[in-house]
Formats: structure tokens, C-alpha cells, sequence
């Protein structure tokens, strides 16, 4: 089996132990109340499950809708500006730092990879630097990720709060280096990531659809900076629920929040990685793709067209298999430097 081959075993394995993944998370009903902070332990906060499982439904159609580079464009601020220093900073990679930032700019923008916890993707990224020419020529010693690899098989949640307590079990210096990156990375994006508007038909499409659906955000962003972003911009009043990482995955949400309340066809999943895309189905449940690059488009088509379709009945089948496939193609797996 070749490098890449290996790779892409290892990371499917990775991939099926938490599919979609989690950073961080918070719940709360954002429609006439205020959003709660919930803790996070080994399994999602008992309140959290509870905040779900609790839920009311209004109606009988469920969306369910994810936030960055989906409603914000906040994913290239996000990840150029903060993950990508604050990767160079603490792994130690100042020496090959724009290898570093091709990498991780095509993991976490332009990939089948775009859209993955943290923990993940950040293991992808080590993963394609170790078997870059480049890096060895320059005696660089890319991080093996070896108890990270072991933390994200190990079932607790895949946030800070949930390294911080399996690190607390299992003490280790690269665990020690993760805590700073991901305490790095969340301090950035506080002190940098502010002003970023909602993209173009967002609010049109929010106020469409939560008319005629029980709206929920789907994240796997910590839910401190959701509830934040979302009362920036005034979002967070079309929302029923605002689930975060700490709430467990994408998946999860729907499972707690959706799944048996409503039928599989009423329930309707918006997002802009193919990590959403993979959830849904998972879940069997429908997906309307977000294009990275087409924001506008996408949300104009969700509103002119493609919720009623899902109101109707008419969405699933051929409708939804043309858009996934579109969306598909946008986001390759091999990355430009081994074409």
C-alpha cells in the first residue's frame, strides 16, 4: 500500500470514529430565550441532551443548518488568520511555514476535508506534511500525532474541555502542545473574527424558512462564539435551537433533536462541506450543499426553489442527487501538489 493509500485507510478509520466531528458546543432555545452554557464531560452534558431531547416542534419539517463558510463567510478568515499561525506557532513549524499554510489552506478550504473538527483536520495536515519532499529536505520534524490519534479514538468529546480531561488521564507533552494550539486558536478568532456578515440571501432564507420549519443551528464550533456570531448579525431570533460541539457531533444533534420526531423526509440538512454531506446520510436524512465559492447562489436557489421542494415532497431523488454532485465535484481529495 502507497503513502497515499495509507493515508486515506488511516483517515477513513479516523473519519468513522467521529463522523463530522466536534470542537466545542452549546444548546439553547435562541426563539424567545436566553442560550444556556452547558459544560462538557466524557459524553455531552446531561443539560445539553436534555436542552435537545426537550425540544417542542412547532411543525413538521426540521432544518437543520451549519454555520461556517454556510451562513458566515468566516472560514477563510478563520483558518488563515487564526489556525494557520497558531499551527505554525506551536507544532514549531515556522521553517516550513508556507508549506504549512498550502496544506492546511487545501485541508480545511479547498478539500473532501474542508468543514472537519479541528482535531481532525489537524491530523490530516501533519499527515500530508510528513510525506512532503519539501519538508524533509529542510530537516523538519513534522508532529507524529500519536496520542492526538489516540485521543480522538478514545470516546471523549473532541473539544478543549474534552482533551483537557482525557490529558488529565493520560499526561503528555504532545497533548500539552495541542492544549496551547487549541487555547491559541480560540483566543485569534476572539480578538479577530468580528464584523463578518452573513452571506447574501441568508437573512431572506432564514426568515422563508422559519415560517414553515423548526429551525436548528447544526455546529461544530463552540457554542460561546455561535450564540455570539448569531446575535452579531440578529440571526439568532429565526432559530429554535443553537447546538454547538459541546452537544456532541452534527449527527448527534440531529439524532437528539430530530430523528423520530419528525419523518426522515421532513428533515433537511443545510451545509457547506462534504463532512455534512456524509452526516446527513448517515442520519438518512436530505442535504442541501452550500458551493464554497457560490454562497449567493446556493442560498438564492434554497430559497427560489429548493424549499419548496422540500416542503413538497419533491426534493429527494433526482432533484438532490444533481446538486450533490455538483458539490462533490468542487472539493477534490488529492491535493494540487500530487496531481
Amino acid at each position: 500500500m502507497d503513502m497515499a493509500a495509507m493515508w486515506q485507510c488511516n483517515w477513513q478509520s479516523l473519519a468513522t470514529i467521529c463522523t463530522d466531528g466536534t470542537d466545542g458546543v452549546k444548546w439553547g432555545h435562541a426563539k424567545g430565550g436566553t442560550v444556556t452554557h452547558v459544560a462538557e464531560h466524557v459524553a455531552p452534558a446531561d443539560e445539553a441532551v436534555a436542552g435537545l431531547t426537550s425540544f417542542q416542534p412547532r411543525g413538521d419539517h426540521f432544518i437543520g443548518i451549519d454555520s461556517d463558510g454556510c451562513v458566515f463567510d468566516a472560514m477563510e478568515i478563520k483558518h488563515k488568520e487564526c489556525f494557520i499561525p497558531a499551527t505554525i506557532k506551536c507544532w514549531h513549524l515556522q521553517a516550513v511555514s508556507s508549506l504549512v499554510r498550502e496544506t492546511a489552506e487545501f485541508v480545511n478550504l479547498y478539500s473532501d476535508g474542508r468543514g472537519l473538527n479541528r482535531w481532525l483536520a489537524l491530523l490530516r495536515v501533519f499527515d500530508l506534511l510528513a510525506v512532503r519532499p519539501e519538508v524533509a529536505q529542510r530537516g523538519v520534524r513534522v508532529p507524529a500525532g500519536t496520542t492526538l490519534r489516540r485521543f480522538v479514538a478514545s470516546g471523549f468529546p473532541l473539544s478543549g474541555a474534552g482533551l483537557r480531561d482525557y490529558a488529565a488521564l493520560h499526561p503528555d507533552p504532545e497533548l500539552d502542545s495541542a492544549l496551547r494550539w487549541t487555547d491559541e486558536v480560540d483566543e485569534r478568532i476572539a480578538d479577530m473574527v468580528h464584523d463578518v456578515p452573513p452571506f447574501a440571501g441568508v437573512r431572506e432564507s432564514l426568515a422563508a424558512a422559519s415560517a414553515v420549519a423548526d429551525l436548528m443551528v447544526v455546529s461544530a464550533t463552540p457554542v460561546d462564539a455561535l450564540s455570539r456570531e448569531w446575535a452579531e448579525h440578529d440571526l439568532a431570533g429565526y432559530m429554535d435551537l443553537i447546538a454547538g460541539q459541546e452537544a456532541g457531533t452534527k449527527g448527534r444533534h440531529l439524532e437528539l433533536a430530530a430523528k423520530g420526531t419528525y419523518a426522515d423526509d421532513h428533515i433537511l440538512l443545510i451545509g457547506d462541506a462534504p463532512a455534512d454531506r456524509d452526516t446527513a446520510a448517515a442520519a438518512g436524512v436530505l442535504f442541501y450543499p452550500i458551493n464554497p465559492g457560490s454562497e449567493a447562489d446556493s442560498w438564492r436557489r434554497f430559497r427560489d426553489e429548493a424549499l419548496d421542494r422540500f416542503l413538497t415532497g419533491s426534493y429527494a431523488g433526482p432533484y438532490q442527487d444533481a446538486l450533490l454532485a455538483q458539490f462533490t465535484a468542487l472539493l477534490p481529495t488529492t491535493p494540487p501538489w500530487r496531481v
